[in-house]
């Protein structure tokens, strides 16, 4: 690019940049004086958040929550947001989250999963972290997550 070549990054998962380490680029050419362009793309969260039902007008993307270390403090903290907050979550941990958060109060906050978004087997499920629970534990979950939360009502 310094050279005047014209580079473009693309991606088969989403837009760069958005979760994944694709921001780490940008900072490196902004960082040179490098001309960047960005054409919208697939971003999972949007469609999560328009059929959760949950109020859009003002939120939170929090991306993905630590494996171990700080995600129970990390939880904690979005409890506490007024805004409804989105994150991302991988199938093997989103009935744990789901657990995390009864075992944390808040069983009847309103909640909805999406997977798979675009794909064949797209499903969105809107409840309670309650119901929630009830519908992913009964299988294995597969597939791309996005949790949208209701926030908590005090702002």
């Amino acid at each position: 690019m310094q050279d005047g070549e014209t580079l473009a990054l693309i991606t088969d998962a989403g837009t760069p940049g958005i979760s994944d380490p694709g921001f780490l680029l940008v900072r490196a050419a902004l960082e040179t004086d490098l001309k960047l362009e960005c054409l919208p793309g697939a971003t999972a969260f949007v469609p999560a958040l328009v059929k959760s039902g949950l109020p859009a007008d003002k939120f939170v993307f929090e991306g993905f929550l630590p494996h171990k270390k700080g995600r129970q403090t990390r939880i904690q903290l979005l409890l506490e947001e007024p805004r409804t907050c989105i994150l991302y979550e991988s199938p093997h941990r989103v009935v744990k989250l789901l657990e995390q958060l009864k075992e944390l109060g808040v069983g009847e906050r309103r909640v909805s999963v999406s997977r798979e978004l675009t794909k064949l087997y797209e499903e969105t499920v809107t409840g309670t972290v309650d119901e929630l629970i009830t519908h992913f534990g009964e299988g294995k979950v597969k597939g791309e997550i996005v949790v949208v939360l209701e926030g908590s009502g005090r702002g």
